[in-house]
């Protein structure tokens, strides 16, 4: 599942939105237009995209999820409806080949590479990251 956030801001207008409100509303958030974007250029079945109001990563731009049960989550960040889509599309279809959602680094787009936020493990089953004494 891929999550988009709707009311994502590009981080460079996060300051004029602050100081003038009224510029914002007149044009749809960026997070919007991302998400229309995905939705327009998303032709796998696999593939499922989802709005979601707030992920709570506000300096970081446009920012969308990914997460799968028994799988990795991620979070990414300053993504750009105009040059991101085809890249964030690919990520997505690589990570949904996986079993665990752990893409190898050279498979993943350059996006997914240098814009990720956080990685969460599994909510279920055992996971590497730590090792109990």
């Amino acid at each position: 599942m891929l999550n988009v956030c709707i009311t994502c801001k590009k981080s460079d207008r996060i300051s004029n939105a602050e100081e003038n409100p009224i510029a914002e509303t007149a044009t749809a958030k960026p997070g919007e237009s991302l998400y229309q974007a995905l939705l327009e250029k998303n032709d796998s079945e696999n593939i499922k995209i989802q709005p979601v109001k707030c992920l709570s990563a506000c300096s970081n731009g446009c920012t969308v999820a990914l997460a799968g049960e028994g799988r990795w989550s991620y979070v990414y960040g300053h993504m750009d409806a105009e040059t991101d889509v085809e890249d964030i599309l690919k990520g997505v279809a690589a990570y949904h080949k996986t079993d665990d959602g752990l893409v190898p680094w050279r498979e993943r787009p350059v996006i997914f590479r240098k814009q990720v936020i956080s990685r969460m493990p599994p909510m279920t089953g055992a996971h590497s990251s730590i090792s109990e004494k």
